[in-house]
């Protein structure tokens, strides 16, 4: 898919959050597969003792770089009940660097990591009192529809679909995001 082009003068959120599971990649790391993970020879790609190897949808690596250049916090709020799993596997996966040279570590584009059991609700808290970031400055992309509780604390929510995040999904929810600021 080609690359959104945001214009420089478009505002953007000041935290862009991500849940993982069926948001970044195709599994739930709980359940379908074991630890340990460890690191593949492929770009994207990392290998479970059990189940298949597996890494980010496919636009997820150029949209993770692109706001991570664009001066975007990244962070991820997962109630996963496997954190060690989940860290594993962003430490391990290697990204294909966006301006050509050696591959990005994924975890390194993660500025805050909320990844444990209990309540999207309780993982913003966390990263608001972090990060001082208003909730309105928060843009989260989930596929669990429970998640919209989250905009209660103010945060704009996107519901994404079975295929993950890409660049129409994170389009939609700048669009979104802007429109709910009056930008």
């Amino acid at each position: 898919m080609a690359t959104t082009s945001v214009p420089p003068e478009a505002p953007l959120p000041k935290m862009v959050v991500f849940d993982l599971d069926y948001t970044l990649w195709d599994l739930w790391i709980d359940t379908h597969v074991s630890p340990p993970i460890s690191k593949s020879s492929n770009v994207n790609q990392v290998i479970p003792r059990r189940g298949s190897p597996f890494g980010f949808f496919r636009d997820v690596p150029s949209i993770l770089q692109r706001l991570h250049k664009q001066g975007v916090k990244i962070a991820t709020a997962s109630r996963t009940t496997a954190p060690d799993a989940a860290y594993d596997a962003l430490k391990f996966l290697r990204l294909k660097n966006i301006d050509g040279g050696e591959p990005v570590r994924a975890l390194d584009l993660f500025d805050y990591k909320e990844i444990y059991p209990g309540s999207k609700i309780r993982h913003f808290k966390e990263l608001h009192k972090k990060t001082g970031i208003a909730y309105e400055e928060m843009l989260f992309f989930d596929d669990e529809s429970r998640n919209k509780e989250v905009e209660s604390l103010g945060v704009t929510f996107v519901l994404v679909s079975v295929s993950g995040v890409d660049e129409s999904t994170l389009a939609k929810g700048l669009s979104l995001w802007r429109k709910r600021r009056g930008l």
